[in-house]
């Protein structure tokens, strides 16, 4: 009988069970902003279906500690560096030191991003009028820049390979504007504004998607884009109750819900799928 490529046989209590294999990682994934809230969760998704993980931050102390607890936890070949990834030689020694290792680079998630929160001080409203250009040149530096250096640096490699997935974080607000209604303080009437930078940002994670998925159409890398929606993550009663009557499901998403998405975009799950945006927002983008 013939059993296409993406299942194996496994033996179950005497049993012969079909297993789809098509969700497994079987190399090293590249994940840059790896010890911030979405980052451990990309990375422990990946651990779970097979991968090994390049961990990219700027905080050592953290992927120290990150390392050691995944390896407590009985997972292995979690290779860390801290470096900055707008700096280009800095990518590039990385690249350098994981390709001494035994397994090939096979993926990339570009989920690093400064994401200012909105300001609680009047002072620091985000007014788009009197928004700090000094922030504005970091922002875009980490999100674009970094985004489009790791991508040239290990996209890259993985044409020569002929193999590989790109994943670009991006936001439910890479296609809609924020609501600035959100953030009125109830009790002042003052209106803290979602930074422009996180806007930009995220709609032009949308277009380096579509770029490199034409680019290296023939080389074997596909491209996407995840656009989560918010994630719950200790805030307030006040503006939880106005974003949840945003969301058709009527709540902010758990950390771990986009754990299958990035599993999902990463591996031969989606082997026909590229140059596309997978919106997971609780349906607040189709109202």
């Amino acid at each position: 009988m013939w059993v296409s490529s993406s299942f194996r046989w496994r033996a179950n209590q005497g049993n012969i069970v079909l297993m789809n294999t098509s969700f497994n990682i079987n190399g090293i994934i590249v994940i840059t902003g790896a010890v911030g809230l979405m980052g451990k969760e990309h990375t422990r998704a990946i651990l779970e279906n097979g991968g090994s993980v390049a961990l990219i931050d700027i905080n050592i102390e953290e992927l120290n500690n990150f390392k050691y607890l995944l390896e407590n936890e009985g997972y292995k070949d979690v290779y860390i560096y801290c470096c900055d990834i707008t700096r280009k030689e800095n990518i590039e020694e990385v690249l350098e030191d994981l390709l001494k290792k035994q397994r090939p680079i096979v993926g990339l998630v570009n989920n690093a991003a400064l994401n200012p929160s909105v300001s609680s001080k009047l002072e620091n409203d985000n007014k788009l009028e009197s928004y700090d250009l000094e922030s504005w040149d970091n922002e875009l530096n980490v999100g674009i820049k970094g985004a489009l250096i790791c991508s040239m640096v290990f996209g890259g490699v993985m044409s020569k390979n002929g193999y590989g997935s790109i994943v670009n974080i991006s936001s439910d607000l890479g296609i809609i504007a924020p609501d600035h209604r959100l953030y009125v303080d109830e009790k002042t009437g003052n209106t803290q504004f979602k930074p422009v930078s996180y806007s930009v940002i995220k709609h032009a994670l949308i277009g380096l998607t579509k770029y490199t998925a034409t680019y290296w159409n023939e080389s074997g890398v596909r491209s996407n884009v995840l656009l989560p929606g918010g994630i719950k993550n200790n805030q307030n009663d006040e503006f939880l109750k106005k974003i949840e009557n945003l969301i058709p499901l009527g709540r902010m998403a758990n950390k771990n819900e986009y754990q299958g998405a990035i599993i999902f975009l990463l591996s031969d799950a989606s082997s026909y799928m590229t140059g596309s945006s997978l919106v997971i927002d609780g349906g607040r983008t189709a109202w």
